[in-house]
């Protein structure tokens, strides 16, 4: 006879940086995985292991991701809704240099943050510009709506066109939403 097991339980092994790693063992693990639903450990200063299940793991990994990216943990429990997803652009992908990542950042952020803010405002994302990476948290057609923005800044358009792209993509989306509603 044949004995099968099968694990109801994986486990997910994440690596997010040292100094978010420590943050995150400051604050309070067993809340954390109250809330997420899962054993949550930090090893080797900067790997966290995840055990739940696997939609429990998939949620959890979510929201580490993001807090490891330089969100707020607040923030990173909208993950927990299936309305909110995390995108990230990693900038190494697309300069080779610091001083062009650097420089870049500087542009997504803008003078005294208004950039960015502007981009949360007309967008509905929230941004985190931490280490090499953007990373976006938000419904779908928000983050579709910021990526234009940012696509615009990254590629070296003014912050203007980066706006007007932006504003003309949040008209659209709405145009469309709206067609959908009313032919319903």
């Amino acid at each position: 006879m044949l004995n099968i097991t099968i694990r109801l339980y994986a486990m997910e092994h994440l690596l997010i940086p040292y100094k978010r790693a420590a943050m995150l063992k400051d604050k309070a693990l067993a809340a954390l995985e109250k809330r997420l639903k899962c054993s949550i450990k930090v090893v080797n200063g900067n790997e966290v292991v995840i055990e739940g299940s696997p939609y429990d793991e998939y949620n959890a990994k979510n929201v580490i991701q993001a807090f490891g990216r330089g969100f707020e943990m607040d923030a990173t429990y909208k993950l927990l809704s299936e309305e909110y997803f995390f995108e990230q652009i990693n900038l190494k992908d697309v300069f080779h240099t610091k001083d062009q990542i650097l420089r870049v950042k500087a542009r997504i952020i803008g003078k005294e943050g208004k950039a960015k803010e502007y981009i949360e405002s007309v967008s509905g994302v929230q941004l985190a510009i931490f280490g090499s990476t953007v990373s976006m948290i938000g419904k779908i057609d928000e983050i579709q709506v910021a990526k234009t923005a940012l696509k615009v800044l990254i590629e070296g358009g003014m912050h203007k066109t980066a706006y007007r792209v932006m504003e003309n993509e949040r008209k659209k989306m709405r145009m469309e939403e709206y067609g959908r509603h009313d032919s319903g």
